[in-house]
């Protein structure tokens, strides 16, 4: 199998890295396109792959495609690469743009995932949620649940939900280093030396996520937390009184219309090409 990629960035070479985990194909089956790469046949610093700037030639003879530029190159690249479309097997994660709108950039007969991956894939510790047109056959599929899954865990959904998946875990961790960072900062409130308190409070967010491996509920876990008239309660009806709880749920909504707007934009963009951003 030959793969073409196209943007290395910090996604881009994550999935490089689960495709040559995979071993479903050597390094020299791979060529990267990205305007910072060099022209280089077997690139050290990426794994031995081929790198250069040209898009086409990433796209050339390539079995699997995958796009992991940002939105406002959308445009650009899919000019550059209209050409080489064949029957590739492409996978997209570009933020906001929807399978139809990629149909519509690289012809209806394109076969195509989409992926939403989040950040901690950079540690093989992620979660990605996975679409598909119908032109996607089961084994395309098995394929990139492969490489994701090697970066985490793997979920598929309908399109439909890529706007409310992409609010929850797609912009999750950010609201998770929030937390750690207000629980740190509380910690050095109460006295704790910077450094101590940070780590308290980022190994309390790991151990807390990885006690729900019991199978409990987190109002459960909460409840064997919160003794009666103890310490955990007060804190629990300060966080209740601030609006903890409304304050994330709001978040993961104004996320999810702000994916909805990008993927409406997208869809308005049309045969003018107007830019996605």
């Amino acid at each position: 199998m030959k793969i073409g990629i196209i943007g290395l960035g910090n996604m881009g070479s994550a999935l490089l890295r689960g495709i040559i985990n995979c071993g479903i194909c050597s390094p020299a089956d791979i060529s990267a396109s990205d305007p910072r790469l060099p022209e280089q046949a077997n690139n050290p610093e990426y794994g031995g792959i081929r790198t250069g700037k040209d898009n086409a030639a990433a796209v050339r003879g390539s079995d699997l495609v995958i796009l992991a530029v940002k939105p406002q190159a959308v445009k650009t690249v899919a000019a550059s690469i209209a050409h080489e479309v064949g029957d590739q097997l492409f996978v997209s994660i570009i933020a906001g743009l929807s399978i139809a709108g990629l149909e519509e950039k690289l012809g209806s007969k394109a076969r195509i995932i989409r992926a939403m991956p989040n950040t901690p894939v950079l540690i093989q510790q992620g979660v990605t949620a996975l679409a598909r047109n119908k032109k996607v056959s089961v084994q395309d599929l098995a394929l990139i649940e492969d490489i994701f899954g090697r970066l985490g865990e793997v979920v598929e959904v309908e399109e439909k939900l890529m706007d409310a998946v992409t609010a929850l875990s797609g912009s999750g961790p950010a609201y998770v280093y929030v937390l750690i960072e207000a629980l740190a900062d509380g910690g050095v409130l109460a006295g704790l030396p910077r450094n101590l308190a940070l780590q308290l409070a980022a190994l309390t967010v790991q151990g807390a996520t990885a006690m729900l491996e019991l199978g409990k509920h987190p109002g459960e876990l909460k409840d064997m937390v919160a003794s009666p008239a103890g310490t955990t309660i007060a804190g629990l009806a300060v966080l209740e009184a601030k609006g903890f709880r409304s304050a994330l749920i709001e978040a993961v909504r104004a996320a999810a219309v702000r994916a909805r707007e990008l993927s409406d934009a997208d869809k308005e963009e049309g045969a003018e090409g107007r830019p996605v951003l």
